[in-house]
Order: structure tokens, then C-alpha cells, then sequence
């Protein structure tokens, strides 16, 4: 795809978007807006009115920079960025007053910046402000009135950094929501593959099997960037007074997730399991099929009540009968590849069962047969 048709699809997608999405993903960002309001006004206000600094357009700037760059980043890479971004600051102002403003000022200015910051330990995110920060302060004219410029602007950057982790602190986002999100559309995408492969045993489909087992690599990406939320909600919960009391719920939702992960992995290796076995032509059969239908089902319960655990004995239940199931299937004919599918499906409903609160315990009595 040319430069053209990518900017084309972005301006058609957002064309796509009603009025009413539109005004629905506003208020979604209200907690957002809010930061920066306060965020950027109070590090303005700051560097004016107490450090006395002219020109203090860089605390604000550094404040949008944090709050907008960090989103979702954990604790420790966001004390990385607001650092990332103070030492852009300095090493771009240190090297302007000795080399000053230009074209090949600024390119040795980006360089070292780039240098400085990885022999310091910074990486991604806080690499790319830091060099920006730089750019930006080399584009610029110098601060008016400071004795000491390099130390202004680094105070500045600071200054907004320090004021939109304080913002991030006293209206943070909403933990378990933030999950739910990450949560559901995994449940859902879980489903969906295992009724492609329950359509796709029943009709010795290999094809439709192995297409099952692509999307459920495909999934990885989803997990991943859910974990990584997961990391960062937990931390939000650790240090945030407002959110203190949902630390109990974030826990939860977390091992949710982990184990979620785990049934998922599970099924990469049933589609696996399951696509070897058409393609040698062993036939699964309708009850290794009924089975993993069964989990479908479990899942499906599980996705529409995630935070409704009235439900969770009708999702147990599903899962519980998907393995008794499999495990009758072997009594017609055992082979390694009917095994390994069983035992499967067996592990899948396990993780799946652990996700809704059942301990080791309990699995190993209900999944006695």
C-alpha cells in the first residue's frame, strides 16, 4: 500500500465515524482531557509564578508529552520518559550554547541527544521524546533573560513531567474497566475459534481446522498487549488513593487474564492436534466435536458474565461436561491423536475453570472421570 492509499484509509475511516460515535469516544476521554487541562496549566503556573522562569513553554509542552506519550506505560518506563524527556532538554540547550542554532547544529544536536540517552539506559518511547525534546529546543529561540538556560529548560521539562504524573496520580484510569476491555474481545475471539474447529472436526475439514489454528496464533498480539495493561492497571491500583479499594478486583481480573492466556495457548495446540489428525485422515468423530463445542459454550457463558459470579456454576458446568465428553470418546477408539485431543480439551476447560475461581482442589474433583 503507497503513502497515498494509507492516508486515504485513514481519512475514510474517520469519515466512517457517525456524529454519535464521535461525541461517544469524546466522552471516553474525558479523565484525558481533564490531565492535560490540569497538567499543563498547573506546570505553566509552576515555572512562572515559583521557579520565576520566562519563557516556560516547555513545562506545559513536556506535560502533554508524558500524559499523551505514557499512556499505558508502567511506572518505572514513565519515570523513564519524564527523565527522557529533562535530559533531552539539557543535552540540547548544553551543546545550543556552545555550538548555537542551525542546520548542522541541529543534526549533531540530534545525534549526540540519541547518544547521551542510550548510554543512559533509555530505550523507546523515552528515546523518541528525549530526541524530540531536543529538536524541539533547537528549533526555538533561546530563553529570554535566563542566566542559565540549560538549567531553565530542565527545570521547565520536569516541572511537566513531575505535574502530569501527579495528574496521572489523582485522576488515573479506571482499572477494572480498563481490563474488561482487554478481557472480553479475547473471550470472544476464544469462541469463535473453537466453533470454527467443532464445524470444521465434525466435517473433517483439515483446511477449516488449520484456519482455526492460524487465528488463534493470531491472537498473541491481543494477549500481549492485554498482559501489558494488565501490569500497568495493577500499578495504578498500587498508587493511586482513588482507585485503592478496586485493588481486590484488579487482582482478580489479572489472574482472569493469565488464565485466560493459558486456555488460549491450549487452543493453538487442539486446532494443532486437531488439523494433524484430519489431514492423516482419522476421522474425529461427533463427540470429540460435541466436546469442543462444549467449551464454545463455557467460554460464551464465561464472556457475558465476566463480573457476575451467579453465573459461574452455569459456565462450570459446560466445561465440566465438555471433558466428560472427550474423555467418553477414547472409550470408542483410542489412537495417540484422539488422546492428545481429549487431553486437550481437558486442559483447556481446566484453565478456563481456574479463570472462573475454581481451585486446584475442586478441578481435580470435578474432572475425575
Amino acid at each position: 500500500m503507497s503513502a497515498d492509499q494509507s492516508l486515504l484509509s485513514l481519512v475514510s475511516l474517520g469519515q466512517d465515524m457517525t456524529m454519535a460515535q464521535r461525541w461517544e469516544s469524546l466522552r471516553k476521554r474525558w479523565r484525558m482531557l481533564l490531565r492535560l487541562g490540569a497538567a499543563t496549566s498547573g506546570a505553566y503556573a509552576f515555572s512562572t509564578m515559583v521557579l520565576h522562569h520566562e519563557q516556560a513553554f516547555f513545562a506545559p509542552v513536556a506535560a502533554v508529552i508524558v500524559l499523551l506519550a505514557g499512556v499505558g506505560l508502567r511506572q518505572r518506563l514513565m519515570i523513564e520518559l519524564i527523565l527522557g524527556v529533562a535530559l533531552g532538554v539539557l543535552v540540547g540547550e548544553l551543546l545550543i550554547l556552545v555550538i548555537g542554532r542551525g542546520v548542522w547544529q541541529l543534526a549533531l544536536v540530534v545525534v549526540i541527544t540519541v547518544i547521551v540517552a542510550t548510554f543512559a539506559g533509555f530505550k523507546g518511547v523515552a528515546l523518541t521524546q528525549a530526541t524530540n525534546s531536543a529538536v524541539l529546543l533547537a528549533a526555538v529561540v533561546p530563553a529570554a533573560g535566563a542566566a542559565n538556560p540549560a538549567a531553565t529548560r530542565f527545570l521547565d521539562a520536569l516541572t511537566g513531567g513531575c505535574c502530569a504524573l501527579v495528574m496521572l496520580v489523582l485522576l488515573p484510569r479506571h482499572p477494572t474497566r480498563d481490563l474488561d476491555l482487554q478481557v472480553r474481545p479475547l473471550l470472544s475471539d476464544l469462541r469463535a475459534i473453537l466453533e470454527s474447529l467443532a464445524q470444521a472436526m465434525r466435517a473433517a475439514d483439515a483446511p477449516g481446522a488449520h484456519d482455526a489454528l492460524t487465528r488463534a496464533r493470531g491472537l498473541q498480539d491481543k494477549v500481549n498487549t492485554a498482559l501489558t495493561t494488565a501490569a500497568s492497571v495493577r500499578e495504578v491500583a498500587a498508587i493511586s488513593p482513588m482507585r485503592w479499594r478496586q485493588r481486590g478486583e484488579v487482582e482478580r481480573y489479572s489472574s482472569v487474564l493469565t488464565d485466560v492466556d493459558n486456555a488460549i495457548r491450549d487452543a493453538r495446540v487442539l486446532a494443532r492436534r486437531a488439523s494433524t489428525m484430519i489431514r492423516l485422515g482419522e476421522q474425529p468423530g461427533d463427540q470429540l466435536a460435541a466436546a469442543v463445542e462444549g467449551l464454545a459454550k463455557g467460554v460464551a457463558v464465561f464472556q457475558d458474565n465476566l463480573a457476575n459470579p451467579g453465573e459461574r456454576a452455569r459456565a462450570e458446568n459446560q466445561l465440566v461436561e465438555a471433558v466428560r465428553i472427550a474423555m467418553a470418546a477414547l472409550t470408542e477408539e483410542m489412537t495417540l491423536n484422539r488422546a492428545a485431543v481429549a487431553a486437550q480439551i481437558r486442559s483447556l476447560a481446566a484453565d478456563m475453570l481456574y479463570a472462573g475461581g475454581m481451585t486446584r482442589d475442586e478441578l481435580d474433583v470435578r474432572l475425575r472421570f
